[in-house]
């Protein structure tokens, strides 16, 4: 069992950056996809950003651009950067960690984000 803890999220304006950590209480190196999701007010869940355990990246159309995702072996930790914040970024955002055998799927608590226009 490996326990997922966000933080960096919080209140910005429009324009702004943060960001935002995902801290796992065990290795990540084995997870497959690392991925940030978020679900803003009223929408579903939308996969955000994916990092492999070989580095690569893969971002939604709507981030591209403005947000960077990274991960850091050695301190089991996934990072989002996120530059050139928009209102419509406002959402709480969720790591996730994947893994195809056996089967892993673990969920962290979520971080706030708001944007102000």
């Amino acid at each position: 069992q490996v326990q997922l803890v966000e933080s960096g999220g919080g209140l910005v304006q429009a324009g702004g950056s943060l960001r935002l950590s995902c801290a796992a209480s065990g290795s990540i190196s084995a997870f497959n996809y690392m991925r940030w999701y978020r679900q803003g007010p009223g929408k579903q869940r939308e996969l955000v950003a994916t990092i492999t355990t070989a580095g690569s990246t893969y971002y939604v159309d709507s981030v591209k651009g403005r947000f960077t995702i990274s991960r850091d072996n050695a301190k089991n930790t996934v990072f989002l950067q996120m530059n050139s914040l928009k209102s419509e970024d406002t959402a709480v955002y969720y790591c996730n960690a994947y893994q195809h055998w056996p089967g892993l799927n673990y969920w962290g608590q979520g971080t706030q984000v708001t944007v102000s226009s």
